[in-house]
């Protein structure tokens, strides 16, 4: 394991040749619904020693419709992950969508997320790297994996060598998305870790009622796929319901389903 993310999980005890875990819900929409998934979710990783960092959105500037949810205020939820974080001595990370929002979100959480779509925007990605943080910079779904070395350059050329990368997905037609498991070598080439987000890549967008669809139940099938093709780590998004969850819904993972893929994954983790 890099010594950035040797660092990161310091306070966890776990096993080194485990995956580690990046988990929570989609975005903040209160205290209590991110302490409940942070508290479950750690004492899962604990059991089965599997290292963890805390996600959650502080604000979700993507959304299909206008009148999707976007948050409760950019410090009001960025607070809450930072003090979540700070209860269960577990790493945050969160994602930021503007070059002057990068120090702001950087006071609160460990590692800085470069969404999908912005994945080229040099001035995002030079302002994430110039904080000192570890920065997770999300492949476009219109990229190969192989165009992610010059991402992976820009932030380096900084003095941060602190870089992780996460697979999610390439378009495919217009509604759907596919996942090309050669992706995950491909990213392994630039010699930083490799995480494969579970989640977003079953999304199924730009659906006719204006809220991105999913396909829920291929989420275990995409871990174990991840896990086999050599990802370092997974992405989840979870929530104890789904259906009432207010961003991202249709394709996060119920936390009641959480520990039982966690014990399969540990399992095929071990076996390789």
């Amino acid at each position: 394991m890099e010594d950035y993310l040797a660092k990161l999980f310091k306070d966890q005890q776990y096993d080194e040749n485990n995956f580690f875990l990046i988990a929570g819900p989609c975005v903040v929409e209160g205290e209590e619904i991110v302490v409940e998934i942070a508290e479950k979710v750690a004492a899962i990783c604990k059991r089965h020693k599997v290292p963890y960092i805390l996600k959650a959105s502080y604000k979700k500037a993507n959304r299909t419709s206008a009148s999707s949810f976007t948050g409760i205020g950019d410090k009001a939820a960025l607070e809450i992950i930072k003090n979540t974080g700070e209860k269960f001595s577990i790493p945050t990370t969160t994602d930021f969508h503007t070059a002057e929002e990068a120090n702001m979100a950087a006071d609160y959480v460990d590692v800085l997320q470069i969404p999908a779509f912005l994945c080229r925007q040099t001035d995002l990605l030079v302002a994430a790297a110039k904080t000192g943080k570890i920065i997770n910079v999300k492949k476009g779904q219109f990229l190969s994996g192989e165009a992610m070395k010059f991402a992976v350059e820009k932030i380096k050329n900084t003095g941060n060598e602190k870089v992780l990368l996460t697979e999610r997905g390439n378009t495919f037609g217009y509604k759907d998305l596919v996942v090309d498991f050669r992706n995950i070598p491909e990213l392994k080439k630039n010699a930083v870790p490799v995480i494969m987000d579970c989640t977003h890549s079953l999304q199924q967008p730009n659906q006719p009622g204006g809220i991105t669809g999913g396909n829920p139940h291929l989420i275990e099938t995409i871990a174990k796929a991840a896990i086999a093709t050599g990802a370092d780590g997974l992405f989840i998004e979870t929530h104890p319901n789904p259906a009432e969850a207010k961003s991202d819904g249709a394709n996060m993972l119920n936390l009641a389903l959480l520990e039982s893929l966690i014990e399969k994954l540990v399992r095929l983790k071990k076996a390789l």
